[in-house]
């Protein structure tokens, strides 16, 4: 079924979402550090989102949707099909479980194979379609049409942001003041999430990769414009063009874009494994590495916040 993702999120959509999915989530906790960077060594807090569901921040968009459905008898009996590189399709799969429905994952060919192991364990029907995520998109789209089941979206679905934005919840009640959070940007749900439940002062700062800076790029052309994509961290950050939703609810927002190269993320990465044994996706260790490599200003009255969202990774090439 087509999306129409032109409305902007709002805090009462977050504040609903909450109130739906707290009993079936993980509320993650912080790990307050401190970190080397070329500004020196600075102190951050860490919100630990990868030891969410399914090992990512996904899981809190995917149930909110689908128990939503569920509530408004919008669930039907071919269950919900979803196209992502892997983290999505892992939370639809929860949260298909959860209501004891069929679900149905149309991943690109290149998808980690530790994704696609942890969505056949959870059950889903999974169906490996071409090489970027708009060509799974296309196949999960047309399998909707076909077969009646509910289309979920990686980032762009109202349910699907607002379930992300409970992640500024969380935040606001255990880390007092104003904050400056860094997360990595795919197709910017999670940034839209946390965009909507920011509160005065609050800042945030979206780190995306040099070869799949779609959120860049849009700024820069003031307009979500399309990219091609060529970087490390692509299977989780995998988006072509920022998603409506996501390009909607930033205008007006306190927000920063940075750009990091595959190298920064390769070390940022490691860096984590080294001193804290926290084990991340490339995707993740974007926002790591642009606190690392001094691209992110926190004002003297802010804390630096780094949302580490995901940790569907081999652990092997640290």
């Amino acid at each position: 079924m087509p999306i129409n993702a032109t409305r902007p999120i709002t805090i009462s959509d977050v504040r609903r979402a909450r109130g739906r999915i707290a009993a079936h989530v993980r509320r993650t906790p912080v790990l307050r550090a401190e970190i080397d960077t070329i500004g020196g060594r600075v102190p951050v807090v860490f919100k630990l989102e990868y030891l969410q569901l399914g090992g990512s921040f996904k899981a809190r968009g995917s149930v909110n949707t689908v128990l939503a459905a569920r509530d408004a008898d919008r669930l039907p009996d071919a269950g919900v099909v979803v196209a992502s590189g892997g983290n999505a399709a892992i939370g639809a799969a929860h949260a298909a479980r959860i209501v004891d429905a069929r679900c149905t994952v149309v991943v690109p060919e290149n998808a980690p194979p530790v994704k696609v192991a942890a969505l056949r364990e959870l059950g889903a029907d999974v169906r490996l379609v071409g090489s970027q995520y708009s060509e799974a998109a296309a196949a999960a789209a047309t399998f909707a049409t076909e077969s009646g089941a509910l289309e979920l979206h990686a980032y762009d679905l109202h349910d699907v942001v607002a379930g992300a934005g409970t992640i500024a919840l969380e935040l606001a009640a255990d880390v007092p003041g104003p904050l400056t959070t860094v997360v990595c940007v795919g197709g910017g749900g999670l940034l839209a999430g946390l965009a909507a439940a920011q509160r005065p002062g609050d800042h945030l700062v979206g780190a995306e990769p040099a070869g799949a800076a779609c959120l860049h790029q849009a700024i820069q052309a003031g307009e979500p414009t399309s990219v091609e994509l060529d970087s490390i961290a692509a299977d989780s950050l995998g988006a072509t063009m920022i998603g409506d939703i996501c390009w909607s609810t930033i205008t007006g927002s306190s927000l920063d874009s940075v750009v990091i190269s595959d190298d920064e993320i390769i070390a940022a990465r490691r860096m984590l494994w080294r001193q804290f044994r926290i084990v991340v996706e490339h995707g993740t260790a974007t926002a790591v590495a642009a606190v690392v490599g001094g691209q992110v200003r926190v004002a003297h009255d802010s804390t630096l916040c780094v949302l580490l969202c995901g940790a569907n990774t081999r652990p092997d090439d640290l």
